[in-house]
């Protein structure tokens, strides 16, 4: 996912995201096709829909973190076997943004 370039749509100054279980969620596509998927999905019909094209890296290691709130990346939403998560935990997102990070600490401190 790090090296991949994703698609993600635009709106106004910011990208397409949807907000689920506590999780803002940054929507990106594969190609061409799963995004006018989405697009059909979400009324845009025959409209273009605008999209920039990102690393998947650029968009787990600057956008994630600049949301201010839990954030993770979900692609292909709109294929039904082939969406993939990626949430807001350690190895996906900074640690400084990770809803898990410092939970390993806190189970050594409590063990010992």
């Amino acid at each position: 996912m790090r090296r991949t370039v994703l698609l993600v749509p635009s709106v106004g100054p910011g990208l397409w995201s949807a907000r689920s279980g506590g999780v803002r969620w940054i929507c990106a596509f594969t190609d061409d096709a799963a995004l006018a998927r989405f697009a059909i999905h979400h009324g845009q019909g025959d409209r273009l829909m605008d999209y920039v094209a990102l690393l998947g890296a650029r968009i787990v290691d600057e956008i994630v973190p600049a949301l201010d709130e839990p954030g993770g990346l979900a692609v292909d939403i709109a294929n039904e076997d082939g969406a993939m998560f990626f949430p807001p935990v350690t190895g996906i997102v900074p640690d400084s943004v990770a809803v898990d990070a410092g939970a390993t600490e806190k189970v050594r401190s409590h063990g010992h």
